[in-house]
C-alpha cells in the first residue's frame, strides 16, 4: 500500500500536468454556422429567439359594403402593411382561410409590448372602419422571423 500511494500520486500529478482541452471547460460552445452579426441584426437572444406581438384580426361589427369605398379601405390596408413592414415593425402578415372563428388575418409585430402593437394596428383602415377587430398576444419566436420581409420580396412576382 505504501508503494501504491506514491505511484497513484505521481500518475495523478502527471495527468494534471498534461494540457488536454476538456469540453466542460467551455460550457457555451458556439455552434457551427452561428453568425453573431446576423444574430445582433435580428435582435436574437442566446437561444436565437426574440419577443414579438401576435395580432389576430377577426371579423368586426361594421362590414363595409361592396363598392369603391371597400376597395379603397383594402388598398389602404395593404399600403399600411407595406409601410409598417418597411419600418421594420411588421414582420409577418397574411389572411386565414375560411374558418368558424371568423379569423380574417394575422400580424406579427417586432415591438416591445402589446400597447405598441395596438397603436400600430389602430393605423390600419380595416380596424379604423370596424371591418375587423384585433386580439393581441405576446409571442416568443425565432429571431429569424425578422428576415421574412426581405425574403418575401425575392419570391413575390406581384403585390396585392
Amino acid at each position: 500500500m505504501r508503494i501504491l500511494l506514491p505511484v497513484l500520486l505521481a500518475v495523478l500529478l502527471a495527468a494534471l500536468a498534461i494540457n488536454v482541452p476538456v469540453a466542460a471547460s467551455d460550457p457555451v460552445a458556439t455552434p457551427p454556422g452561428y453568425d453573431p452579426a446576423l444574430a445582433a441584426q435580428v435582435g436574437a437572444d442566446d437561444y436565437g429567439m426574440r419577443s414579438y406581438v401576435l395580432v389576430i384580426l377577426r371579423t368586426g361589427p361594421n362590414r363595409m359594403p361592396d363598392g369603391e369605398a371597400r376597395k379603397a379601405m383594402f388598398a389602404g390596408h395593404f399600403a399600411n402593411m407595406e409601410r409598417l413592414s418597411e419600418a421594420g415593425k411588421l414582420v409577418l402578415a397574411g389572411p386565414f382561410g375560411d374558418n368558424d372563428a371568423e379569423w380574417r388575418g394575422m400580424f406579427v409585430f417586432a415591438v416591445d409590448d402589446v400597447e405598441e402593437a395596438r397603436e400600430l394596428t389602430a393605423t390600419d383602415p380595416v380596424i379604423a372602419s370596424g371591418e375587423m377587430v384585433a386580439d393581441y398576444y405576446p409571442w416568443y419566436g425565432s429571431a429569424a422571423t425578422m428576415l421574412l420581409p426581405g425574403l418575401h420580396a425575392k419570391v413575390a412576382r406581384e403585390s396585392p
